[in-house]
């Protein structure tokens, strides 16, 4: 799949808000994942009826692979201006693929306490799950081959595009000696 076989991400975005219209609770706190899925939060706070806490969660010590890839030269701070027991939550992310990514956020979240519920908004579902991970609203769906990437890019006015790369191969780490 090359990028201009990949669907609008402005389109996208436009349909992922109106699956969320009307189902979305007009309260639920918008938590999006760093980078891609934090630019959608962001939108969606907007663009949503209601009053829509907004935060922003990076998963980089929490991924089940950080001690093969290490931590991302980016790491951002994880902000939750919001108290996390018994709040509906939207988690927000740009591309849904094998679904660790979402998997670490909600170990992350349960840090800060426990939600009422967790329900998932991607813009991109582009299956290949690892876990058992499911979108509860999803923007728009492609099928893209393993060894690429979909990327969300935005620009300096704010508009998103979606792109297709390489994946970049990670080595494997060295194993650890266990202790006995």
């Amino acid at each position: 799949m090359t990028s201009e076989a990949l669907p609008d991400a402005e389109a996208a975005l436009a349909a992922l808000v109106e699956r969320m219209r009307g189902a979305v609770a007009h309260d639920a706190a918008l938590v999006g994942i760093y980078s891609g899925g934090a630019w959608l939060a962001e939108r969606l706070a907007t663009l949503l009826p209601g009053a829509h806490p907004l935060g922003f969660i990076d998963v980089s010590y929490y991924r089940d692979d950080y001690e093969i890839s290490g931590l991302k030269p980016n790491a951002k701070r994880t902000s939750l201006p919001f108290d996390v027991a018994g709040a509906s939550i939207v988690l927000v992310d740009d591309v849904l693929f094998t679904g660790r990514s979402v998997r670490a956020a909600i170990n992350e979240l349960f840090d800060f306490g426990r939600p009422e519920r967790i329900e998932l908004a991607v813009l991109v579902d582009r299956g290949g799950r690892e876990l058992p991970i499911e979108a509860t609203y999803t923007g728009t769906r492609v099928a893209v081959a393993r060894d690429l990437s979909v990327v969300l890019s935005r620009d300096d006015a704010g508009a998103l595009s979606l792109s297709v790369e390489p994946t970049r191969r990670r080595e494997r780490a060295e194993p650890r000696a266990r202790r006995t």
